[in-house]
C-alpha cells in the first residue's frame, strides 16, 4: 500500500514537470512571434522638395543709443543753477548746469589786466630798443647796453605770450562753469541738487542719450555675415526688411537698417554684433530695452524643404528617419536652416526627392520595419 502511493507521487511530479516546460517554451514562442522588429510599424512620410524660401529669423536685441556720454563738472565749486528738467529733451548747447562764476570770473579779470601790462611793458622796451639799435650805428652807446636792451624786449614778448595763455585758461575756466548739452537728445535723472559742492573730472552730474534715430545691436552667426554685409552696403533690404517687436509683443511701426557690423567674431560664441538703426521721433525705444530683431529673408536659390515635424532632436543633434526602400527606415544626421512656418530648410543630410518620417517616429529605430499608412505628401 505505502509502495504504491509513492509510485503515484512520483508519476504527478513529472507530469507537472513537462507540462512547465512545454508552457515555457510556448510562452517562448509566442514572444518571439510578437518582437517589435519584426512587425511592420505603421508611419507617414513627406517628401523632400526644393523651392525658394521667404521666412523670418529672430534675433535677441538690445536697444543702444547712438550717442551717450556722462556729464561730469570741468571745474569745482557749488551748484547754483539746474536748467533742465529731469528726462527732458535738449538741444545741441542748451545750458543744463551752471557752476558759481564768481572765482572764475574773478580770475579772467585778474589775467586781461595781467595781459594789458605785459603788452605795455613790451611796447615800451620796443621803443627803447629801437633809440638803442639807432645810437649803436653811431657808436654812441655801449655794446653791452644794446644786449640788455634786446634781452629784455625778448623776455617782455615771452611774458606777453604767457599773459595771454593764462586769460584763455580763466576764460575757458569761466565757460565750463556753464555745462552744456553736446548733441540732441534725452537728460537723465539729475544726480546733484542746488548748492552740492562738486569736484573738477570726478563728479557726475547726469548722463545723456541721443533718441532719434536709435540703434538695437544683435548678435548672429559668422555663417550669416556675407548676407549681413551685403545688407549693411546696400543701404536699404533688398531681400530681408529688419523690424522688430517690443517687449510686451507689440510690433514697432517703422523698419529699421543695418548700420554697423562689429570689427571681430567673439570666439566663445561663434557670433558678431550687428547694429541697426530705427527712427524713433515718439520715443518708444528707450536703452537698454530688450526687444526682438525680425530679418526677414528670401533665398537667392531653391532650398531643401520637409516638414519641421520630421525633426529629431537629442543633445544638440539634429536628424530624421529616412525611408531607405519601401518598407525600412534609417536614422540620419541633418543640418538646419531657416524655419519657415511649420516646415524647416535643410542645408545638410538630405537630396530632394527622398522620403522622410513625419508620424510615427516615436516607435522607431534604426533598421525597423515601416509600413506607409497614408500617400506620400508633398510639402508646399
Amino acid at each position: 500500500m505505502s509502495k504504491s502511493i509513492t509510485m503515484n507521487s512520483n508519476h504527478i511530479t513529472i507530469g507537472l514537470l513537462i507540462f512547465g516546460a512545454s508552457f515555457i517554451a510556448s510562452c517562448r514562442n509566442n514572444q518571439q512571434q510578437q518582437a517589435p522588429g519584426q512587425q511592420a510599424i505603421p508611419v507617414t512620410v513627406a517628401e523632400a522638395t526644393e523651392e525658394t524660401v521667404v521666412g523670418v529669423s529672430d534675433y535677441p536685441g538690445t536697444v543702444v543709443a547712438l550717442n551717450e556720454t556722462e556729464l561730469r563738472a570741468e571745474v569745482s565749486g557749488y551748484i547754483t543753477g539746474i536748467l533742465v528738467a529731469d528726462g527732458a529733451s535738449v538741444a545741441k548747447g542748451q545750458k543744463l548746469y551752471e557752476i558759481d562764476r564768481t572765482r572764475y570770473a574773478a580770475e579772467v579779470e585778474q589775467a586781461e589786466s595781467n595781459l594789458a601790462i605785459a603788452e605795455a611793458n613790451l611796447a615800451r622796451l620796443k621803443r627803447d630798443l629801437g633809440r638803442y639799435q639807432k645810437l649803436a650805428e653811431q657808436d654812441a652807446i655801449a655794446k653791452q647796453t644794446l644786449d640788455y636792451a634786446e634781452t629784455d624786449f625778448n623776455n617782455a614778448e615771452a611774458q606777453v605770450i604767457a599773459a595771454r595763455a593764462a586769460l584763455t585758461t580763466a576764460q575757458t575756466n569761466l565757460n565750463r562753469s556753464i555745462i552744456t548739452a553736446p548733441f540732441n537728445g534725452t537728460i537723465g535723472i539729475s544726480q546733484v541738487r542746488m548748492g552740492a559742492l562738486v569736484s573738477a573730472g570726478t563728479t557726475l552730474l547726469n548722463s545723456i542719450s541721443s533718441t532719434n534715430p536709435i540703434a538695437v545691436d544683435f548678435p548672429v552667426s559668422e555663417r550669416d555675415i556675407t548676407r549681413f554685409n551685403a545688407l549693411r552696403q546696400s543701404g536699404a533690404a533688398s531681400d530681408s526688411s529688419i523690424s522688430i517687436t517690443l517687449p510686451g509683443g507689440q510690433a514697432y511701426p517703422h523698419p529699421g537698417r543695418i548700420t554697423a557690423i562689429d570689427r571681430a567674431v567673439d570666439r566663445n560664441t561663434g557670433t558678431i554684433t550687428v547694429r541697426a538703426s530705427f527712427p524713433n521721433e515718439a520715443n518708444t525705444l528707450l536703452p537698454g530695452m530688450n526687444t526682438t530683431v525680425r530679418v526677414r529673408n528670401q533665398s537667392q536659390s531653391n532650398q531643401l524643404v520637409i516638414p519641421y515635424r520630421a525633426i529629431i532632436e537629442q543633445l544638440g543633434q539634429t536628424s530624421v528617419y529616412v525611408l531607405t526602400d519601401s518598407s525600412t527606415v534609417e536614422q540620419r544626421g541633418v543640418r538646419l536652416g531657416l524655419k519657415v512656418a511649420d516646415r524647416v530648410v535643410i542645408n545638410e543630410g538630405l537630396s530632394k526627392g527622398e522620403q522622410v518620417v513625419t508620424d510615427g517616429i516615436i516607435n522607431l529605430r534604426p533598421g525597423a520595419r515601416v509600413q506607409i499608412n497614408q500617400p506620400t505628401e508633398t510639402t508646399k
